[in-house]
């Protein structure tokens, strides 16, 4: 099965962020800014998910959108988030996302351990 990858020239940018306004998309792509080629299990185990078929919708958005890049591969398919496209499209807005969402969950995390604060 052959998956369509937008051409870099046809990334969006309202589709990028619509994409990555969801939270488990967002996590998912954390995940893949490790670098490299994550095959889709090991992924869901990062995440937590339990059901490959929960992730079908959320892969189908982020591919359509540019975000990442999907390849089968055996039985599997394989995940890579395509940043360089994305910075070459729009840069520095990856960045300032994942580093919004890791600010985030600092936020949150110092919320759970200092219900004070």
């Amino acid at each position: 099965m052959a998956f369509r990858h937008p051409h870099r020239d046809q990334i969006r940018i309202e589709d990028v962020l619509s994409a990555l306004g969801n939270s488990v998309r967002l996590a998912a792509v954390r995940v893949l800014d490790a670098g490299g080629e994550h095959n889709c299990t090991s992924v869901l185990n990062t995440l937590g998910i339990t059901a490959k078929s929960t992730m079908t919708h959320h892969w189908r958005v982020l591919r359509d959108s540019g975000v990442i890049r999907q390849q089968p591969s055996g039985r599997e398919n394989l995940l890579a988030l395509r940043r360089e496209d994305l910075d070459a499209r729009y840069p520095g807005l990856l960045d300032a996302i994942l580093s919004g969402a890791r600010a985030d969950d600092a936020l949150e995390h110092r919320d759970r351990t200092d219900p004070a604060a």
